[in-house]
């Protein structure tokens, strides 16, 4: 059981992020859990409950066809055909909707979870009767199914009743006759009844574990949708095996020809070709949309281009593996996920062996020393699912530490666009400054001076690159969309997308 378990987490770990983005966690979860419980049901049923009627059923019918050949044919004929009746019964017409009972059964699942971790939004809208309406909803689309496979394996229960009574009755009838016509004693006839009176309730106990078999299948087949997945890309089998250590990277970036569309959706990128210097710092702005996320997206190989080479170095990133290439990236979202841990694990996610010395100076030059020491458990503190015991700033700045920690030679940085008191904010931008110093760093910029900081800026609009160069080069031009993003923004606090549509600028939900 636990190498089945073992075995799917790391099979879902490695779906690829399209299956995660239509996934529900909660739903993963269980199916997991419930296919454990599956293979634990059916390794106690095969090794302790099948074995001991199997054998009773072989020993009483050899010496029953030894003393009563035509009534111990007719009673292992019968106890095989019960078997078989109701091996069938449970696999043709319960099992299909046990089936369809376990995919909403997950669905329900997943619901519940997403609706528990958004607990706080669900509150702030004062949203719990609308959740219970939408809980209500997967329950009764559950209900639907669970209802009617439960009556579909009682009525079976009764249908194996009935053969059972009849085949009972047809082997004792025999019996009969055969002590009626004098080819049976009264010790064949004891033995024979006690035989079919045992046999009995052994008979029934595997008619129930053959639904639960049946069950238990239908949880399997549930989870069997992780085996045929799509599973993450991997480096190519043609490529050579590769070498390749972070510390032996310029990181250099550079996008050629490079054609890309999501799955079932519009191109986002056709041709699109540009160069990041190694330990350049690039700023991505654009209306929502337009590409800077999927560049991100990308260079992660997070997806598949469909034509062109994304380059690192000069080597195409197809040639690495997914572990490999991100071995070279450190990423910092915009609304960074903590995982309930303690801060020095979550700081040292990116490098585990990392020593608690290591821990406490990327935290200080994350600027997030100061509050964890405040912290009464200090870096053994656990965060809360997702980090939620934090405010939105010192979950960056920990974020930060983490990459600072990681050490690695790209950064990619998708600005917190949330509100920030003066102090914190202050605190973020000092603390990305150390992080990005010596790296190549790509920026998905929202505020004003964070773009004037930048080494070049690069505008897109639906996919295209249209204007690049730095801050004062793109305001020169009087009619570009640079020129007209800062004009819109010189009145909003610095904030370039304050309000995107109408402003050309990056968007937290942009893609």
């Amino acid at each position: 059981m636990q190498r089945l378990q073992l075995d799917l987490f790391g099979r879902v770990q490695r779906l690829s992020s399209e299956w995660h983005a239509n996934s529900f966690a909660g739903a993963t979860v269980h199916r997991i859990s419930r296919a454990r419980w599956a293979l634990d049901m059916l390794s106690n049923i095969i090794v302790l409950r099948l074995l001991q009627p199997a054998l009773l059923l072989l020993v009483m019918g050899a010496i029953m066809i030894w003393r009563l050949p035509v009534a111990g044919i007719a009673f292992c004929a019968v106890s095989f055909l019960y078997v078989a009746v109701s091996w069938q019964l449970s696999a043709r017409w319960v099992r299909p909707l046990s089936v369809v009972s376990a995919a909403r059964d997950s669905r329900l699942t997943g619901a519940l979870a997403d609706s528990i971790t958004n607990n706080a939004t669900v509150k702030t809208f004062g949203a719990e009767h609308r959740e219970d309406k939408l809980l209500r909803a997967f329950s009764d689309e559950w209900a639907k199914v669970a209802q009617p496979a439960f009556n579909r394996a009682t009525d079976t229960n009764a249908v194996q009743q009935i053969i059972w009574t009849v085949a009972q009755m047809a082997v004792l009838g025999l019996i009969t006759w055969n002590a009626m016509r004098g080819k049976a004693d009264v010790a064949d006839v004891a033995f024979a009844l006690a035989a079919v009176t045992m046999l009995s309730g052994q008979l029934r106990n595997l008619a129930s574990d053959i639904r639960t078999i049946q069950r238990a299948f239908a949880e399997m087949e549930d989870a069997a949708e992780f085996l045929v997945a799509t599973q993450e890309t991997v480096h190519e089998p043609a490529a050579r095996q590769s070498t390749l250590q972070p510390d032996s990277v310029d990181g250099e970036i550079a996008f050629s020809q490079v054609g890309f569309r999501y799955p079932s959706g519009a191109a986002i990128f056709e041709n699109l070709t540009f160069t990041i210097a190694a330990g350049e710092q690039v700023a991505l702005v654009g209306p929502s949309g337009s590409g800077k996320s999927t560049v991100v997206k990308l260079i992660q190989r997070l997806y598949d281009i469909e034509h062109g080479r994304i380059l690192i170095d000069g080597r195409d990133i197809r040639e690495l593996s997914p572990a490999e290439l991100r071995g070279l990236i450190s990423l910092v979202p915009q609304e960074p996920v903590l995982f309930h841990r303690s801060l020095a694990e979550n700081i040292a996610y990116g490098r585990p062996s990392a020593s608690m010395e290591e821990i406490v100076e990327a935290a200080r030059l994350a600027r997030a020393h100061e509050f964890i020491a405040r912290l009464e458990n200090g870096y053994r503190t656990f965060v809360g699912e997702r980090g939620a015991k934090l405010s939105g700033g010192e979950r960056q700045r920990v974020a930060i530490a983490r990459a600072i920690l990681a050490d690695r030679p790209i950064l990619l940085l998708d600005e917190a666009t949330s509100s920030l008191d003066t102090s914190t904010e202050k605190l973020v931008q000092e603390a990305i400054a150390e992080l990005s110093k010596g790296r190549t760093t790509i920026v998905i910029a929202h505020r004003l001076s964070t773009v004037r900081n930048a080494d070049r800026i690069l505008v897109f609009n639906q996919g295209q690159l249209v204007e690049q160069g730095t801050h004062a080069e793109l305001l020169d031009i009087s009619d570009g969309q640079y020129r007209r993003l800062v004009d819109l923004s010189l009145d909003t606090s610095e904030l370039i997308d304050t309000n995107p549509p109408k402003v050309f600028a990056l968007d937290p939900n942009l893609s």
